[in-house]
C-alpha cells in the first residue's frame, strides 16, 4: 500500500510538471481584443519584445506581453487586466482604481504606483518606494509589506 501511495504521488508530480511550463510565444494578434485595445491605449505595439501565452493547468489562459524596456502587462483569459508593471514609473492613472490611487496619495503622497495587479484573493500595488500595499477584493488597504 506504501509503495502504492508513492508511485500514484510520483505520477501525479510528474503531471504538474509536465504542464507547468507550457508558455509559448505568440503574436499581439492572437491576444484577446480587449487586451490589445489595452496595450494599444498604453504602449506602441512596436516597441513589444514579446507576446507569451501560457495554459494554466485548471483552467483559462493568461497572457503576458513584455515590452523592450522592460514593461510588461498581464491578462486574464479574456482580456481584462491582471497586472501592469512600469518599473520604476508610474502605472498611467486610468490603470488604477480612483480609490486606490487616493489611499495611496494620503498615506504616501510623494509615492508612484509602479506595479499593480491581482495578488491572491486581493490586489497589491507597489510603489517606487519599495513598498508593497496589499489590498481586499473591495479594495481597501489591508497590510503593507516593505
Amino acid at each position: 500500500m506504501k509503495k502504492f501511495i508513492i508511485a500514484a504521488f510520483a505520477a501525479v508530480c510528474s503531471i504538474f510538471s509536465a504542464c507547468a511550463d507550457n508558455d509559448r510565444i505568440i503574436t499581439f494578434d492572437q491576444l484577446p481584443a480587449a487586451a490589445q485595445a489595452i496595450v494599444q491605449q498604453y504602449k506602441n505595439v512596436a516597441d513589444i519584445a514579446y507576446v507569451k501565452l501560457d495554459p494554466e493547468f485548471f483552467g483559462g489562459d493568461e497572457y503576458s506581453v513584455r515590452f523592450n524596456d522592460g514593461k510588461e502587462f498581464e491578462f486574464e483569459e479574456d482580456g481584462s487586466l491582471r497586472k501592469v508593471d512600469y518599473q520604476y514609473e508610474a502605472v498611467p492613472e486610468a490603470l488604477v482604481p480612483e480609490v486606490v490611487r487616493q489611499q495611496v496619495k494620503a498615506s504616501f503622497p510623494q509615492a508612484l504606483i509602479v506595479e499593480w495587479g491581482k495578488s491572491g484573493w486581493g490586489w497589491k500595488a507597489e510603489l517606487n518606494n519599495k513598498i508593497e500595499i496589499k489590498f481586499d477584493r473591495n479594495l481597501q488597504m489591508r497590510g503593507l509589506d516593505d
